[in-house]
């Protein structure tokens, strides 16, 4: 039983293959055990790995929920700080807009 595979959502070792894929048969969650170590990862748009402390750029704008205006495509957001497990998987700060979470899709690395 050395050879089970954990559920990398839950943890449960109850998981089976099901064509190429690992299936968790307590909260269904699939995934490709190839790529098992990307799921801390997180892209930008273009494909480039971010990391902690790392400057990008907004691709596009950004409606703020309480703002009356967005966040400008082209602004760029210095030392950002990474929350893979989240929808929004950056945290950062922007001028004029205060602590924010954005997502990696809507950025570039600078």
């Amino acid at each position: 039983m050395s050879d089970t595979v954990l559920c990398p959502k839950c943890g449960s070792e109850y998981t089976y293959e099901q064509d190429n894929l690992m299936v968790c048969s307590q909260c269904f969650h699939e995934w490709d055990p190839a790529e098992a170590g990307n799921e801390d990862k997180v892209f930008d748009s273009n494909g480039n790995e971010l990391a902690n402390g790392d400057s990008v750029v907004v691709i596009k704008d950004l409606p703020v929920k309480g703002a009356p205006r967005p966040v400008k495509a082209g602004t760029k957001v210095k030392n950002i700080r990474l929350r893979p497990d989240s929808d929004h998987n950056i945290d950062c700060k922007i001028d004029g807009f205060g602590s924010m979470a954005l997502k990696s899709e809507f950025v570039k690395k600078a």
